[in-house]
């Protein structure tokens, strides 16, 4: 047998992109002859690393710039001053960082990485690749050459076993399907019953019941390995860190648009009961919940595909010999434990009708088109040539899986690729915008409904905001499974006073903020006033929480002139020359500068478009018009702050 080098290949990812690449990395590898490890960073010891000859790194970059969870702890071992500069002197290694030009510090992560590793000796195979969700083509325009020089330089420092010829440079792979990584056995729809069949009929509809199986349904499909046979940890999501074995099941109180019923934006206030959890929260957490899809969909999704949704099956690893039917007859006794509805699997753990597919999933489309001329067009999609386009009919027009799948009426995928190739259902996160001390056992949410026209004017609306928007605890009880995480933003010490900038939604933080010092100052203690920048288009349509604010600036609350706060509103639309938050920083420059002076945090929170960038340019020539600085210092000032954590950014896209 010919001895084949092993290649490591950690990711660390945040939206399932970068794991994405990473099993890119992994099949090309095997094509060219190694014997690929694929793995996500929060399940490798980094000790090892010196001991792998070659390591290539796939790391995505998320918020402001910031690292995915799943990388935090890798990360900060590599940070180790003790590491030295020739701890990866046996290493080769080469990195591929995932980002958005459209934010600050774009492919911070990838850069910071591919630095680090240079200094602890390690040897870089190639300059490091960055894709960028910007570019026409998206992070693949990034990403295909840097593969391509990958193969030949690793040929440098690798021999090509003997016997065995490396893929030509213009073999794409298309024409060679890899084995899929899943084994999907079916069984009988009456056979092996499932943890919900056996509930009574009256728990079936049940939150909790729901849960379990769903939860059931993730850890069968996670269990069954990475596609290179990997130990994965049963109780993460594929993306590193998923939903809790049981999360809180929050009663849902309120659920009220705070927009005028005419303005273009639909804003929701939620707020949850939190019941008997005992849970507990700080402003500046993160309630994190998975989205409910559609019935319809999974049904319409099934009936397409050709699948029964009331079939049971068993997902193994592909060179897993753990259970098969050949094997087993009493199917009841060795397969129960992974035994699991279809229509449960689709439902729990497959965006089929939100998220918009991947490159590859148009490459395996297209070895299951029966219609020549649709084989013809799948196969261009998944080549270099036709990045642009698949672009453009895809993630340009949001096109979810169910809706490519009815433009190719002639593919039929085995359920196995349907599997490994549609998106998984990603979690969402939002902002509290409420404080325990004000409300004891509730948390509340500030969510907008996300909804956009593409290039060819197809409406779209996001999948976990609109199903929010469309729950009603009027007319029955409304239960979310929800659970709680530390945010990128954390409220200091009561006498430490704060500049927050929230427009939009980007108040919901700060809404948190103000309710804890609003009660710390009626309970009696001592707080430092907060100066307020928000920002919105209409007074008379979209001025959330405006009777908060104006509460909140009365008498001695913190956002009041009598205690030295203050709060500033800025109506984009409302006059004829737009109006923004960074025109009012700039407006109010001395009272800006007094708060900084006086050892004031900044926050910025909200969309992370333009605003970030344009709200610090403020705070910039504020800076150099008040203290005489040249821009250069107010920059470093600046920066110097955000280092310090006094100037911290929550941005979202």
């Amino acid at each position: 047998m010919v001895e084949k080098q092993r290649i490591l290949v950690l990711y660390a990812t945040q939206t399932g992109n970068a794991q994405d690449v990473a099993e890119r990395v992994g099949r090309e590898a095997a094509r060219h002859h190694f014997k690929p490890v694929v793995e996500s960073m929060h399940l490798y010891d980094p000790s090892k690393l010196p001991q792998e000859k070659i390591a290539i790194f796939v790391v995505s970059t998320t918020g402001q710039g910031d690292p995915p969870e799943s990388m935090r702890v890798f990360w900060k071992f590599l940070l180790r001053r003790s590491l030295g500069p020739h701890w990866l002197e046996s290493t080769l290694f080469s990195v591929f960082g995932l980002g958005d030009s459209g934010y600050q510090k774009y492919n911070i992560i990838g850069k910071k990485l591919d630095r680090r590793l240079l200094d602890l000796g390690g040897t870089s195979v190639v300059p490091r690749g960055l894709g960028d969700d910007q570019h026409p083509s998206g992070f693949e325009a990034g990403l295909d050459p840097w593969l391509a020089s990958l193969w030949v330089a690793l040929r440098r420092h690798v021999p090509l076993p003997a016997g065995l010829e490396d893929p030509r440079p213009e073999d794409t792979g298309i024409s060679v399907l890899d084995p899929p990584k899943y084994r999907v056995t079916f069984h009988h729809p009456l056979a092996p019953e499932s943890k919900l069949a056996t509930l009574p009929e009256s728990l079936k509809t049940d939150i909790v019941a729901r849960w379990v199986e769903h939860g059931r349904a993730r850890a069968v499909v996670d269990s069954a390995g990475n596609p290179f046979g990997n130990a994965r940890d049963h109780n993460s999501s594929s993306t590193g860190f998923g939903p809790p074995v049981m999360p809180i099941f929050a009663k849902m109180l309120v659920n009220s648009r705070i927009t005028s019923e005419d303005h273009e934006q639909d804003v929701r206030h939620i707020e949850l009961d939190l019941g008997s959890s005992g849970a507990q929260y700080v402003p500046g957490d993160i309630l994190t919940l998975l989205p409910s899809q559609k019935l319809a969909s999974v049904d319409k999704f099934l009936q397409r595909c050709g699948l029964d949704g009331d079939t049971f099956v068993t997902v193994e690893a592909n060179d897993s010999d753990v259970c098969t039917i050949a094997q087993a007859e009493d199917v009841e006794t060795v397969c129960k434990p992974t035994a699991v509805l279809l229509k449960t699997i689709v439902e729990a753990l497959m965006d089929i009708d939100s998220a918009s597919p991947r490159r590859y999933f148009f490459e395996v489309m297209s070895h299951f088109a029966s219609a020549e001329h649709e084989k013809e067009r799948l196969q261009y999609f998944a080549t270099p040539e036709g990045r642009d386009d698949l672009y453009r009919y895809n993630q340009r027009e949001g096109r979810t899986v169910l809706e490519v799948l009815e433009d190719f009426p002639s593919v039929q995928m085995p359920f196995e690729w349907l599997l490994q190739t549609v998106p998984r259902l990603q979690q969402r996160s939002f902002s509290i915008s409420s404080s325990q001390l004000a409300h004891s056992n509730e948390a509340h949410l500030t969510v907008a409904v996300v909804e956009w026209t593409t290039p060819f004017k197809r409406k779209r609306r996001g999948l976990c905001s609109s199903w929010l928007a469309s729950l009603d605890p009027k007319i029955g009880k409304v239960f979310l499974p929800v659970w709680f995480t530390k945010g990128a933003i954390a409220l200091p010490s009561p006498s430490v006073p704060l500049i927050l900038v929230g427009p939009g939604t980007g108040c919901a933080p700060f809404r948190a903020f103000i309710q804890e010092r609003v009660a710390l100052s009626n309970a009696e203690e001592a707080v430092a006033p907060v100066l307020f920048f928000f920002g919105c288009r209409m007074q008379a349509k979209d001025f959330l929480y405006e009777s908060d604010w104006s509460a909140w600036s009365q008498g001695k609350n913190v956002l009041s002139p009598d205690v030295g706060g203050d709060f500033f509103v800025a109506f984009s639309r409302d006059q004829p020359e737009k109006v923004y938050v960074q025109h009012k920083i700039r407006e109010q420059g001395k009272k800006v500068m007094q708060f900084i002076q006086s050892g004031a945090v900044i926050y910025v929170a909200g969309s992370a478009n333009k605003m970030p960038a344009d709200v610090m340019a403020a705070f910039e020539t504020v800076l150099a018009k008040e203290t005489g600085w040249p821009q250069e210092k107010a920059t470093k000032y600046l920066r110097d702050l955000e280092r310090r954590g006094q100037y911290v950014v929550e941005a979202w896209s």
